[in-house]
């Protein structure tokens, strides 16, 4: 008998919807491109998407 690895489900590691803040998913925020700028705290920050579809957030 082989032992075989299950991965959990993605939804089950987000945070219970009643105590979490909103899920937003990358593509909603990107909205088609590959980088925006967020306004925090008088600060301006890049999020971009890499070539490989990673996410980075640089101030």
């Amino acid at each position: 008998m082989s032992a075989v690895a299950t991965l959990p489900n993605r939804t089950a590691l987000l945070p219970d919807v009643a105590t979490a803040a909103r899920v937003l998913t990358s593509a909603d925020i990107l909205d088609g491109s590959t980088e925006v700028m967020i306004t925090h705290r008088g600060e301006i920050y890049r999020l971009r998407q890499t070539k490989l579809g990673k996410l980075i957030l640089t101030k």
